[in-house]
């Protein structure tokens, strides 16, 4: 957490009493930490589903209408997706496009698709503003 106290007093300087929104975009590191804490910690950890049609996953047969729960818990520490999956390694994220958009499945912690969190935005920037004014003003 050292790294990332130091990236955000690097950013935003010495002398802040008030950590604002204008660089948020410059802490990559914080940025990795908030993706890894929501890999290992999502915050709806089974998305229930209800099927459209008939189909069939993995040789069982889903009628139309059937409730189905997605367990984002363990594909988030699935070790075909993540090396290391119970290890809290924010660096996984550095050479990595993969975002909470809902484009990677093997990380969706706010969903995917037209059932997507609509509060994606306003609770990343929560998360970032928040999680800067600790670091910056915590020794």
């Amino acid at each position: 957490m050292a790294k990332a106290q130091h990236e955000v007093r690097d950013v935003f300087g010495e002398s802040r009493s008030v950590i604002t929104n204008s660089e948020l975009g410059e802490l990559h590191y914080m940025r990795m930490i908030i993706k890894e804490a929501l890999r290992l910690h999502p915050p709806g950890p089974l998305i229930p589903c209800m099927a459209r049609e008939d189909c069939t996953v993995k040789g069982y047969d889903i009628p139309k209408g059937t409730n189905v729960y997605i367990n984002i818990f363990a594909i988030s520490r699935d070790p075909r997706y993540w090396i290391n999956p119970e290890e809290f390694m924010p660096e996984r994220f550095e050479n990595n496009n993969v975002n909470y958009k809902g484009a990677y499945f093997q990380f969706i912690p706010f969903r995917a698709g037209r059932r997507q969190c609509p509060g994606i935005q306003f609770s990343s920037s929560i998360t970032e503003m928040a999680l800067a004014n600790l670091f910056y003003h915590f020794h």
